[in-house]
């Protein structure tokens, strides 16, 4: 049994204004988290840090203990999970103190890609030069998520009928969360109509269908369950977590495109967290795209396979809707921090300090990590209330 709580959470920067070296960024969201636990530097006894995977030579590595200001540590690991590095830090430093390998455990990532003279898309163009048949979608000019991605929603939408419609109902759900979060970047109201007349970025994909990209750091504080209650901040228990990898899309063929490895994360998650599909009042997903958001609402069983258009068309996702999902506006509309962004929300949810989007029910948060092109997943299960005898 799991024998572990989230008890800080830190955020530093989530702006596209500011340049500060990650860093300054990294070392800033490690002592809000340690500050809003109300404890000192000295109390904690582990990091765990990842990087982007666009991080240069200058960004923190194992030695941001020593920046940071923390000292005689039983755990230090850098891990690199892909889009389920956040998700991943956090399963290991449960484990950790679950296991009384430490007490207190810091998990941070830092990332600042927008800098002067340089456009988002220029960011986090990875151009790459590969042998034999992986490098021939680059000699092809196929650069980039977005396009990728929008191969794979036009494979949804050729299979099962999705519309570019629904595809626009997940970016207007996330807008009108994000005109609640006061640390969302993107507040001005948008309609369907809005969304069809935002310019593409690879068809199907529009503007509106792709994240929003900050400068920043999210640090999460995982301790010792017997030790949460006595902290500055409500628990927030880790009932269940899992991963689901399920290789290259290239040797899957199509099927790659439509679907992820969600449902062996779900499964391992569900079980160790005793809990069903009904049972998961909030979803945080990982949606760099929106059609990310339609394969996780399927692949986690909350609709069927091919239904997840009529899911959100529905409004089940949207504020007051059966499922409320990314509700501080996501990767589209709040900010696109990675697999920071679904857990710090999650987060937020169950402790209950949303504010004017806090979700009535929220005994069950489910939280998402997705890496590659439906290559590596990863999720967490996380409640207000500790499973019986935990902590013992």
């Amino acid at each position: 049994m799991l024998k572990s709580a989230i008890t800080g959470l830190g955020m530093a920067g989530l702006t596209r204004t500011d340049t500060q070296p990650v860093s300054v960024l990294a070392v800033n969201g490690i002592r809000e988290a340690i500050a809003d636990a109300g404890l000192g530097h000295g109390d904690i006894d582990g990091l765990i840090l990842s990087r982007s995977g666009a991080a240069h030579e200058k960004d923190p590595d194992l030695d941001l203990h020593k920046l940071a200001g923390l000292r005689d540590l039983k755990l230090l690991q850098l891990l690199h999970g892909e889009g389920t590095s956040a998700v991943q830090m956090v399963q290991t430093a449960s484990l950790a103190v679950s296991a009384g390998l430490a007490t207190n455990v810091v998990c941070v990532f830092a990332d600042a890609p927008l800098q002067p003279g340089l456009s988002a898309r220029e960011a986090f163009a990875n151009i790459k030069s590969v042998q034999g048949l992986r490098g021939l979608r680059y000699t092809a000019g196929l650069f980039g998520g977005a396009a990728l991605y929008a191969m794979a929603a036009r494979r949804h939408m050729a299979l099962y009928g999705t519309t570019q419609e629904q595809l626009g109902a997940v970016a207007v759900s996330t807008r009108r969360w994000a005109q609640m979060n006061p640390r969302a970047l993107l507040k001005k109201p948008m309609s369907l109509d809005d969304y069809l007349a935002s310019r593409w970025i690879a068809e199907p994909l529009r503007l509106f269908d792709c994240a929003m990209p900050v400068n920043g750091a999210i640090a999460v504080l995982v301790s010792a369950a017997d030790r949460a209650k006595d902290m500055r901040q409500p628990p927030v228990h880790l009932r269940g977590f899992g991963q689901g990898h399920r290789g290259e899309p290239e040797q899957r063929g199509f099927d790659g495109d439509v679907r992820s490895g969600a449902a062996l994360a779900r499964d391992t998650a569900f079980r160790m967290a005793g809990i069903g599909v009904s049972d998961v009042d909030i979803c945080q997903i990982y949606d760099a795209f929106t059609y990310m958001t339609l394969v996780m609402l399927e692949d986690y069983g909350f609709c069927k396979k091919g239904e997840g258009g009529a899911f959100v068309e529905s409004g089940a996702i949207a504020p007051g809707g059966a499922l409320p999902t990314n509700t501080g506006g996501g990767h589209l509309s709040g900010y696109y921090l990675q697999g920071m962004t679904p857990v710090s929300e999650a987060i937020i949810q169950a402790r209950g300090q949303a504010g004017e989007r806090q979700c009535a029910k929220r005994d069950i948060v489910l939280a998402t990590n997705e890496g590659g092109r439906f290559e590596y997943h990863g999720c967490l299960v996380l409640s207000p209330h500790a499973a019986k005898g935990a902590g013992r």
